[in-house]
């Protein structure tokens, strides 16, 4: 056990922290989120001493066990309510309003009852109570009228959270902690011990908290289940509010147009989708909507423009593993189809890569002090007001290849890390270099699928910051990004090529074509999940010519006395080829020759029967998708030299080009024959 931690939580947040084992051990007997266990916790053993925290937890227990609604003992609550003529009751309160009767209207989720009639002025008071409900300790009455409404009346209600709170004395507490001691503290406060995870993967879970600091933050979390990504939007703020996975409206989430009340996004600070795969919106112009309200922290309503604070955040499981999602799709795949639009992901500020998070074991979770939540949410909550994002600018400056909305992104993160990290605002360059590289990182994720999803405009993906005193300008990667061994370094056996194509789904994708020959009388057979019928007719062209000019490349052996075997495999899921007969050819004269093609080539391009060449078709998106592959080398068709303005200078230069004139050309110079 940390003692050092424990040792100074105790001796500068006195009265405010909290040994998370006690939150365990009630967590076990009562269904309810964190932050209203600790609610209490906080109010009866927030000490050191033994025999508080023992005499604190009797008394915690003691009130849930006779306050708390436990729903499977909604009829006894009930009647002790009537039995005693009132009680007090800890549950979760949702108010709608009764347009009919004009008064607004209480449920209680556990208790069961509903239609309690509310106060106005409780309702203005506490507007979440209209948008998911809070939980609160509520005093009931009972009194029965005959033809009269319900016999249980809401005398009073308090919402299960702190009332707002003074960031000075959190300040000068912070001086006392170093960057990885606070680092840890916030890890603890959320339930988390520090100190089995690398410190990587506790960036990563502090990242998740970023919302919770900062204003308008768009964030995405894929990864495999139980890593923990919903809980923190769930248990830990009363400030947040976590939508499962599912249908919803624009009315629920921005704005009742009949009511002319807002939705979720104006009450609560934090908006999390669980299950992204499963969202859908019952509005047409939901996705849209949605869109501008990333981008601008606003929306259109009728005649109104309406202003909100709420971050986004959705979170959503990776079914396959990410080795293989890099390199034959994107890692935003598992969003529902109307939302894989570039536009929407453009406006995520940060992709936290949740596959890096282990599965949470019982040992993750802390039974060390740290701050009682709701004093975490409350802090958390009042950083939304300010803002370090200028950061960066007294030591770096970001690099070319950050455009507008990346710059955005990157400062914000920067802001919202430094804001967790360090409240008071006393860091050093080194701090916010630390930030900023992260923020790099989480923003350059977002681009690399956009440039997946949206081609060329999102080229721009290698990231980077300059060292204002120094100059030194330094690059930051993503550790995934491994989609370079497709095409493996090294010479491959003779018959074996591969290109870029676009395939029946209408993306381009790569494609290796394996040939295998064995003696025989010059058939031909092809199989592959590449060969479809859109590609067969490719090959089918591909061998006839190969066949009647393979004198041209071969005197012996002959191409009559084989059989050859053509094997198409799609390495992009791009569906069966449309423009590989060019490539087809070359694989056929390498496996008849024996000699293999150079290493790490891509041939574009193709050809008709008659031996005409066939320009790319894209060949920008072309040179990129070979790029990402993992080719070194390119065979380029001559005629395809006026595209050359439309590619990138510098995606050029990541190539060593070769040009070809006509297909036997092309034969020899992808083998290396002069």
């Amino acid at each position: 056990m940390n003692t050092v931690l424990d040792d100074l939580l105790n001796q500068h947040f006195a009265g405010k922290v909290v040994r998370k084992d006690l939150t365990k051990k009630v967590k076990e007997g009562a269904n309810v989120p964190v932050y209203v266990l600790e609610y209490l916790l906080g109010q009866y053993c927030a000490s050191t001493d033994d025999a508080i925290i023992n005499d604190g937890m009797a008394t915690v227990k003691r009130v849930l066990a006779d306050n708390y609604v436990r729903p499977d003992e909604s009829e006894k609550i009930k009647s002790i309510v009537r039995e005693k003529g009132g009680l007090k009751v800890i549950d979760k309160v949702t108010v709608t309003l009764n347009e009919k009767k004009d008064i607004y209207e209480a449920v209680f989720s556990n208790l069961g009852i509903k239609k309690i009639i509310v106060p106005s002025a409780t309702v203005k008071k506490h507007q979440k109570l209209l948008a998911g409900g809070i939980w609160s300790i509520v005093s009931l009455r009972y009194h029965y009228e005959e033809g009269g409404g319900s016999p249980f009346i809401l005398e009073e209600i308090k919402p299960i959270q702190m009332p707002n709170m003074d960031l000075e004395p959190l300040f000068e507490g912070r001086r006392a902690f170093t960057e990885e001691q606070w680092l840890d503290v916030l890890l603890r406060s959320a339930g988390m011990e520090p100190s089995v995870f690398e410190p990587r993967v506790k960036w990563h879970l502090i990242a998740r908290m970023i919302p919770f600091v900062e204003n308008n933050y768009n964030v995405c979390e894929l990864g495999p289940r139980n890593t923990g990504k919903s809980h923190l939007y769930k248990e830990i703020s009363p400030n947040s509010i976590l939508v499962s996975g599912g249908k919803t409206t624009v009315a629920n989430l921005f704005y009742n147009l009949s009511r002319r009340q807002i939705g979720l996004v104006g009450l609560w600070d934090i908006v999390a989708f669980d299950e992204v795969a499963g969202i859908t919106f019952a509005d047409k112009d939901g996705v849209q909507i949605m869109k501008d309200y990333m981008a601008s922290g606003s929306f259109a309503r009728g005649r109104d423009q309406i202003n909100a604070n709420a971050s986004m955040v959705f979170v959503g499981n990776i079914n396959q593993s990410v080795d293989t999602l890099v390199k034959t799709s994107h890692l935003l795949s598992p969003f529902p189809e109307n939302m894989i639009d570039s536009a929407f992901f453009d406006r995520f500020h940060a992709y936290i890569p949740g596959w890096e998070i282990p599965k949470f074991k019982p040992e993750f979770l802390t039974n060390n002090y740290g701050f009682i939540v709701d004093y975490l949410a409350e802090y958390l909550r009042e950083m939304r007001k300010r803002n370090f994002s200028d950061a960066i600018d007294k030591y770096f400056r970001l690099g070319r290849d950050l455009n507008q909305r990346d710059v955005i992104a990157v400062r914000k993160t920067v802001s919202g890390l430094l804001k967790l990290l360090y409240p008071h605002g006393e860091y050093d360059k080194g701090a916010v270099e630390r930030c900023l590289k992260y923020a790099l990182e989480t923003r350059r994720r977002i681009k690399e699928q956009l440039k997946k999803i949206g081609g060329m405009e999102f080229y721009d993906v290698h990231f980077s910051y300059a060292d204002k005193e120094t100059n030194e300008e330094k690059y930051v990667s993503i550790p995934e990004q491994g989609g370079g061994t497709l095409i493996p370094d090294g010479p491959m056996n003779p018959g074996i090529i591969h290109t870029v194509s676009r395939g029946s789904n209408g993306h381009l994708g790569l494609y290796r074509i394996e040939t295998q020959m064995t003696h025989g009388t010059g058939t031909v057979r092809f199989t592959g999940a590449g060969a479809g019928n859109t590609a067969k007719e490719g090959l089918r062209v591909a061998f006839d010519y190969f066949r009647a000019n393979a004198s041209r490349v071969s005197v012996t052996p002959k191409a009559g006395d084989h059989n050859f075997h053509i094997h198409v495999v799609e390495l992009h899921n791009s569906g069966s080829a449309d423009a590989i007969t060019l490539a087809t050819v070359i694989a056929l004269a390498s496996s008849l020759m024996q000699k293999h093609v150079q290493s790490q080539i891509v041939v574009l391009g193709s050809m008709s029967l008659g031996g005409n060449i066939i320009p790319v078709e894209n060949l920008a998106e072309s040179l990129r998708v070979a790029l990402d592959s993992g080719a070194k080398r390119v065979l380029i068709p001559s005629s395809s030299v006026k595209d050359f303005q439309t590619v990138p200078g510098e995606l050029l230069s990541k190539f060593q080009s070769g040009f070809y004139a006509d297909p036997i050309d092309a034969v020899f110079k992808a083998l290396g024959v002069e």
